[in-house]
Order: structure tokens, then C-alpha cells, then sequence
């Protein structure tokens, strides 16, 4: 073989190479507000959340609006405490919380401006709760242990939230308006009861209500079952009508990294080129879905804000992801998952209902 047959098929054999690599195409991306970052706290629930509700104000009036995370994080921290000690300890207490948490925060509390409330005190560089979960639940446990507790025990909990995280100003100014958190919710146009909370699996009735049985769920909230198909259909349709969605889903696969800005559920997960060469997923059924769930291996690792939606060289379809880990990985705090992740690893989403078709709704009886 001569000298230019040799370049000749290394330049071909480079050229497959590269055709390899991914690349995406954004068919459709809802606006969204800049990348944050929840640092040392399991508190991606309200991140996603927030994140998400930002998008819905950008398209409900085009403003762009920095909620306060921690606002909802303090409220749900005092909201769990109650449940954990009503409980007796037969509760789970963490940093861990759902979308529809966040929702019912601001319809009961109200909501705040990231400028207002950082859940960050003097010298804080990054939130860390790790402490504060562990002397929150230090104490509850230690009133549980009474055979009569006080009320006072509530106090001290709001003290110590006050430490870690800050006390919450009862009015605030903001553009030279005064608010208390309830009148600064009004005032945004949120409406709590637009926004739905949706899953698919078989073990309860489809387009019925029921209480998703996940760790995290502690305050026992409904959501509307469907077969996956017509989630995704809704979840498609959302995002066509210029809607984003919260995502609550499984991110423990080898196939999803942050630092790739992919999330992938190959057919081969020991394959080496993963994150750089497209390759066979896996078949999806229900049945396999369903399975997952029940066996561990779907469990409600992450939630994350549904932005967009694409397509990599070969067609295949992708779901645009905003996460909150700062602006890490390949597409800065960004990744696309692809349909074959979304369909088998995707505990539940939250929708705007605007979004439901006339015949879902009525199923739905919405």
C-alpha cells in the first residue's frame, strides 16, 4: 500500500471517527434562567422546582425572576420536622423532597427573591447541609425519646434553622414595593393549582390517582397515572406549546454523566466509548419499566428541569436537560438524555395542565 492510499484511508477512518462523535441538533428550547448550583445539600427538588417555575414566569409574562431555594428548603425542613416527631421517627427525615413540595410551599407560605433569601449565613462560601440535617434530626430523635414532649421544641428547631440558614425577614423590599413573602407569590401570578404531578406504572390503575410510593414522598401527595406512551406524548406536546417540565428520575445508570452532558442507556454498559461513539440502547417495554421500579434499580435519585428537545447526527431523539450542579461537563450544566433513558428511567414529571388535551383532561376530570 503506497503513501497516499495510506493517508487516503486514515483520512476516511478520521472522518468515521469524528461522524461518531455526538453532536445534537435543538429542535425546540423553552426559555430558562441561568445554571445554579446546589453545591453540598440534597436539595436538587427545590433547584429543579424553582428552575422550573422561572420558566414558566418567562413565558407567562417574559420576565426573568431568581427565586429563593432555600426559602422553600427552610419551610420544608419545619413541614418534615412536624411529620417526623408526629410520626414518632416512623418517617423519613432528610434533605430529600418532590416538586409538588415546592408548589405547595408557595401556595402556603409564599415564595421570596434569591436576593432576599440565600439560605447562606456570614462566611458561608457554598450551602452545606450535611451538619444541619444531622443536629436537626439529632434533636427530633431526642424528643421522640419523650414520653410527653413540649411544644418548645418547635422554637428551638426554628433557631436552628435560623443559625445554618438565616431567619427570614417578615416584609422585604423589592423595585421599591414592599412584600411579605405571600404578597411577592400573589404579585408573580403562580397559580399552585395549575401544575400536576404525573407517572406511569402498572401496579395502580392508569388515569387514576395514587400515592407514589418513593422515599421522598413524605407528604403522601397523589399523582395522575398514565401509560408512559401518553406521558411522553404530553411531555412532547409541553414542550411544543412553548412549556418546560420538572423531571424526578433515576440517575445512578453508567450511562448518565454529568461531565459528558449524556445520558444514555446503552445496550453494552461496559462498552469504553460510551459518551463518544452512538451505539444500540436498550428495547424498552413496560414490563421492564415496571420491573425496575420494583426491583430497585428505578429509584428517585434526581430531579432535574426538562429545557428542551433534540436530535444527535444519527436521529436520534433527546430530551435537553438543565441540571443544577453548576456549570460542569461538556454542555455547562447542561445534558441531553436520550428517549430509550427517558422512557425506562423517568419516575414522574410535573406539567403545567394548560398543556392536556381535551380528551386527557376529561379523563382526568380536570
Amino acid at each position: 500500500m503506497n503513501v497516499r492510499m495510506v493517508a487516503m484511508l486514515l483520512f476516511f477512518l478520521g472522518c468515521k471517527a469524528t461522524q461518531a462523535q455526538y453532536s445534537f441538533t435543538v429542535d425546540k428550547e423553552i426559555k430558562n434562567t441561568p445554571i445554579k448550583n446546589q453545591q453540598n445539600t440534597g436539595t436538587c427538588w427545590s433547584f429543579a422546582t424553582c428552575s422550573y417555575l422561572e420558566s414558566e414566569l418567562l413565558h407567562q409574562n417574559n420576565l426573568e425572576n431568581d427565586l429563593s431555594e432555600m426559602f422553600v428548603v427552610r419551610n420544608i425542613y419545619i413541614d418534615k420536622a412536624k411529620n417526623y416527631v408526629l410520626r414518632q421517627g416512623k418517617a423519613n427525615f432528610s434533605q430529600g423532597s418532590l416538586s409538588h413540595d415546592f408548589v405547595r410551599v408557595i401556595g402556603q407560605k409564599g415564595i421570596v427573591p434569591e436576593s432576599v433569601y440565600s439560605g447562606k449565613t456570614s462566611g458561608d462560601k457554598v450551602h452545606n447541609h450535611t451538619e444541619l440535617v444531622a443536629v436537626l434530626k439529632g434533636m427530633l430523635d431526642a424528643v421522640i425519646k419523650q414520653k410527653r414532649p413540649s411544644d418548645k421544641w418547635e422554637d428551638a428547631l426554628e433557631s436552628v434553622l435560623d443559625v445554618y440558614l438565616g431567619k427570614v425577614p417578615e416584609r422585604f423590599e423589592e423595585n421599591g414595593v414592599s412584600y411579605t413573602p405571600m404578597r411577592y407569590a400573589a404579585s408573580l401570578g403562580l397559580d399552585p393549582t395549575n401544575y400536576l404531578s404525573i407517572t406511569s406504572f402498572t401496579h395502580h390503575p392508569y388515569f387514576e390517582k395514587f400515592i407514589l410510593e418513593i422515599p421522598d414522598n413524605y407528604s403522601n401527595q397523589s399523582y395522575y397515572n398514565l401509560p408512559f406512551e401518553t406521558l411522553e406524548r404530553l411531555v412532547d406536546r409541553s414542550i411544543d406549546l412553548g412549556y418546560s417540565i420538572a423531571w424526578d428520575g433515576d440517575v445512578s445508570e453508567p450511562g448518565f454523566s454529568a461531565e459528558a452532558g449524556i445520558a444514555i442507556l446503552p445496550e453494552d454498559p461496559k462498552r469504553k466509548d460510551l459518551f463518544t461513539v452512538i451505539g444500540r440502547e436498550m428495547d424498552f417495554s413496560v414490563q421492564k419499566r415496571q420491573q425496575a421500579f420494583e426491583n430497585y434499580s428505578t429509584t428517585d435519585d434526581h430531579l432535574m428541569h426538562i429545557v428542551g428537545i433534540a436530535h444527535d447526527q444519527a436521529g436520534n431523539k433527546y430530551y435537553k436537560i438543565k441540571n443544577s450542579w453548576g456549570e460542569r461537563g461538556t454542555h455547562r450544566g447542561y445534558l441531553f438524555m436520550s428517549e430509550a433513558y427517558f422512557k425506562m428511567k423517568t419516575i414522574s414529571v410535573m406539567l403545567n395542565k394548560k398543556v392536556l388535551p381535551t380528551d386527557i383532561a376529561q379523563r382526568l376530570k380536570l
